[in-house]
């Protein structure tokens, strides 16, 4: 299977993900990565927080949300959650931006790797393998804890408020990030149009 193909196939699929759609707060980045003959996107989260039961299975498809949100979260939200959980346990947790994006060559892949580096996603890297060279860049705020276990939640509302705004301070970082990114890929392709 060539590239060209390949980005066609991929762009022409259905998103499986939960939500079905793109996130807004990474929809302009994608399209733009997408626009590019030389990339294209596999999978994105634009980051988010979290309230999660993992079950014993640990298995992250079987992992229950009793709280997704892209957006910045506020105390009564959580609290609101918390009233009548199950008998597991219970994580608060803040994701950071994920996007992997195919590229044509792996000289395409440290271009659009440098670039995101240079926009603040430091934990991010090259994988190869025989079919596909992918660059994965990922944010680095992000933070999960326990906050019930066994159904008892154990954490104050001072703590609760803590986390929340933590949580909210780390999104709006990468939300920064992730506007940065976006300027660095749109300069990409203003010079790849200027070569062609």
């Amino acid at each position: 299977m060539n590239f060209d193909k390949e980005k066609k196939d991929c762009l022409n699929r259905i998103d499986k993900s939960k939500k079905g759609s793109v996130d807004k707060e990474i929809r302009q980045l994608v399209d733009c990565i997408n626009s590019l003959s030389d990339y294209y996107t596999t999978s994105s989260c634009s980051g988010r927080i979290l309230l999660i039961i993992i079950p014993k299975s640990g298995k992250k498809c079987d992992v229950d949300f009793l709280l997704a949100s892209h957006d910045k979260v506020n105390f009564k939200e959580i609290k609101a959650c918390l009233e009548n959980i199950p008998e597991q346990d219970l994580w608060f947790r803040q994701e950071s931006m994920i996007l992997h994006v195919a590229c044509r060559t792996i000289e395409d892949a440290q271009k659009i790797l440098d670039l995101s580096t240079l926009a603040g996603f430091k934990h991010s890297g090259i994988i190869t393998t025989k079919k596909k060279i992918i660059v994965e860049i990922i944010g680095s705020e992000q933070f999960d804890t326990i906050i019930a276990k066994h159904g008892n939640v154990f954490v104050s509302d001072e703590h609760l408020r803590l986390l929340v705004s933590e949580a909210n301070k780390k999104l709006e970082i990468n939300s920064r990030k992730i506007k940065k990114f976006y300027e660095r890929i749109e300069s990409l392709k203003a010079q790849m149009a200027q070569s062609s």
